[in-house]
C-alpha cells in the first residue's frame, strides 16, 4: 500500500547502490532510477548525491529516509492487521537462511506452510549464518533460520532442533576405517573447511580449540562457501570435512561418502531468529512456530 517510490528510495539508501537495490526489489536498474527521479521531481530537490561510485544522502534525503521508514513500517503493520481481521494469513514473508538449512531443511517446511496458507509469498535470501543474523538485526528480514546465533541484544532466539555433525571423506580415505574420530585423529589430514561466517565452521573451530589444537596445526585444503563443492572434493579424496548429517545422508547411502561420528559427539543447533523489538505480525509468529515444529519433527525422523 505504501508509495512505491518510497520503497525504492528506502532500498537504495539502505543498500547504498542502485544495483543492489534493484536485486533486492526484483526490479531492473533503469526502473529503480526512474522511481528515484520521480520522487526527486515530486519534492523538487535532489535526494541522493552520486559520485565516485558512491551514493550519499543529501540533507533532504536524510529527512525523506526517516519518514519513509516510519511510513513503510506503518504500511506493513496495516496490511498485517487487516489480514488478521479476515482470519487468513497472507502476504510477503522475508526469510533469511544459511546454505545448509536452505537446501536440506527449508523446502519441506515451506511446502507444508504453503499448503496451509497459500496466500503467503515467501522470499528467501540465502547466506552465511553471520550475514543472515546481521540482516535480521537490521530489520531487512522478518526472520532468519541459521545454525548458530550470537548474543546480539536486538535478536530473539528460538532453538528449534539440532543436527549431528559428522566427518565425511571418500571410502578410500585413511579416516574411513575409523568408527569414531577425535580432534587429535584429524590432525595431519587435509581439511576442507567452510567459508568465514558459516555456522558449522564456527562449531568446528571450537571443537578443535577445545581439544587444544591450534589453527596452525590443521592442514587446510580449501575454504568453500558451497556445501555441494565440499562434498565433491571430499568424495574425490582430496581431504575430509565436517558436515550436517541430514545434508550427507543420500551421499552416504549411495556410497560416495563415508560419515564418521566425532568424539565427543558434535551437534549444530538449528535456530529461528527474529528482531526483538520490531512489530511482529501474526504471519511472522505463525511461521516461526511452524518452523520450530517442523524442524523438531524432521530431526526426530532422522534419529
Amino acid at each position: 500500500m505504501a508509495d512505491r517510490r518510497l520503497q525504492v528510495f528506502h532500498a537504495v539508501a539502505k543498500h547504498g547502490s542502485f544495483t543492489r537495490a534493484a536485486e533486492h526489489l526484483h526490479m531492473t536498474q533503469p526502473a529503480v532510477t526512474f522511481q528515484i527521479k520521480q520522487l526527486e521531481e515530486h519534492f523538487d530537490t535532489r535526494l541522493l548525491d552520486r559520485g565516485h561510485g558512491k551514493i550519499t544522502l543529501t540533507a533532504a534525503g536524510e529527512l525523506v529516509l526517516a519518514y519513509a521508514e516510519r511510513i513503510l513500517g506503518l504500511s506493513a503493520e496495516l496490511d498485517s492487521r487487516v489480514s488478521e481481521l479476515t482470519d487468513e494469513l497472507a502476504g510477503q514473508l522475508r526469510i533469511g537462511t544459511s546454505t545448509t538449512i536452505a537446501a536440506y531443511w527449508l523446502p519441506q517446511v515451506l511446502e507444508s506452510f504453503k499448503r496451509r496458507y497459500p496466500g503467503v509469498l515467501p522470499r528467501v535470501v540465502v547466506g552465511t549464518s553471520k550475514l543472515t543474523e546481521d540482516r535480521v538485526a537490521a530489520r531487512d528480514l522478518d526472520l532468519g533460520l541459521i545454525e548458530i546465533a550470537t548474543e546480539q541484544p536486538s535478536i530473539e532466539r528460538r532453538s528449534a532442533a539440532r543436527d549431528d555433525l559428522l566427518v565425511i571423506c571418500s571410502p578410500g580415505h585413511p579416516l574411513a576405517k575409523f568408527k569414531e574420530l577425535t580432534a587429535r585423529d584429524l590432525v595431519g589430514h587435509p581439511f576442507i573447511d567452510r567459508d568465514p561466517g558459516n555456522g558449522i565452521r564456527q562449531i568446528a573451530d571450537e571443537f578443535f580449540e577445545a581439544a587444544g589444537i591450534a589453527g596452525s596445526q590443521i592442514t587446510l585444503c580449501a575454504e568453500l562457501g558451497s556445501l555441494a563443492a565440499v562434498k565433491q572434493l571430499a568424495a574425490a579424496g582430496l581431504g575430509f570435512a565436517i558436515a550436517s548429517g541430514r545434508a550427507i545422508r543420500r551421499d552416504v547411502e549411495e556410497g560416495r561418502l563415508v560419515a564418521i561420528p566425532l568424539q565427543p559427539r558434535l551437534h549444530t543447533p538449528l535456530e529461528v531468529i527474529l528482531p526483538r523489538d520490531k512489530f511482529r505480525s501474526r504471519l511472522i509468529n505463525a511461521f516461526a512456530d511452524h518452523v520450530c515444529e517442523e524442524f523438531a519433527r524432521i530431526a526426530t525422523e532422522q534419529d
